[in-house]
């Protein structure tokens, strides 16, 4: 039977989803409560990598398991046992053999979170990326509109980054705000066909760029055209970001 669980965990002290030699990973530490409550080496597939420090409310994982007698909805409760608690099991459910966590994702949203405060505040800092100052609400919806479509997203994207190609399609910018411990919240939600390594966060540092005047349109349009990375704002601290719900298009159970 295949495995398909629904995971959320605090990347705080991870190096990414994906398992590395040197460092501690959400992979290692999920596919280790596999073989301890299974009493089974497996191997976990993700619907992708996230970065190191990024988060995850919504991750998608499969894996394979023959002569495994835990019902698909039980196995939340089994592994939890065997988490560290930044890391959680939220769902789980069967699917056939053609489905792959990876391979057969449609859609995918992140968050990327700030604050606007003079001073760093401990019960929100930990998720979301302090800034001074922000243009208002309807400024930067307008802005967010020249970052949606079908581009060539080559400028966002970190180098040394290795893909058969940087085209990519964004369905949705979508920017909301509200207020929390005397402070302006802004939420960035972006949804497309796949990303780029740090696409989203340089997306939010060329938001706000365009949205205070830093940068222009012209400039964005040349670096769709030219993938020069140059011409782009910052790539925003990872801890802002959350991906928040990967999408198919068959039902998963």
């Amino acid at each position: 039977m295949r495995y398909v669980l629904t995971i959320s965990y605090d990347g705080t002290d991870y190096a990414g989803w994906q398992r590395q030699k040197n460092a501690l990973s959400v992979q290692e530490k999920l596919e280790e409560a596999v073989e301890k409550a299974l009493n089974k080496r497996l191997h976990v597939t993700a619907s992708g990598r996230t970065d190191a420090g990024v988060h995850a409310a919504g991750q998608v994982c499969h894996f394979d398991g023959e002569s495994i007698t835990v019902p698909p909805e039980k196995m939340p409760d089994c592994l939890n046992r065997f988490l560290p608690s930044d890391i959680r099991v939220i769902d789980g459910w069967g699917a056939d053999d053609g489905f792959d966590a990876n391979r057969s994702a449609k859609r995918k949203t992140y968050c990327y979170s700030l604050y606007v405060s003079s001073r760093e505040l401990p019960l929100i800092d930990r998720y979301c990326v302090r800034i001074d100052s922000a243009p208002t609400l309807e400024i930067l919806q307008k802005k967010a509109k020249l970052l949606e479509g079908e581009h060539d997203y080559k400028a966002f994207c970190a180098s040394g980054s290795a893909v058969k190609t940087t085209v990519r399609t964004v369905y949705e910018v979508r920017v909301e705000e509200s207020a929390a411990y005397g402070c302006r919240v802004i939420k960035i939600f972006v949804t497309g066909n796949g990303f780029l390594y740090n696409m989203v966060r340089t997306m939010t540092g060329e938001l706000l760029d365009l949205a205070s005047d830093r940068r222009t349109e012209d400039s964005l349009m040349q670096a769709y055209e030219t993938g020069q990375r140059e011409l782009l704002g910052k790539t925003m601290p990872a801890k802002g970001l959350t991906l928040i719900q990967v999408e198919y298009e068959t039902p998963q159970s």
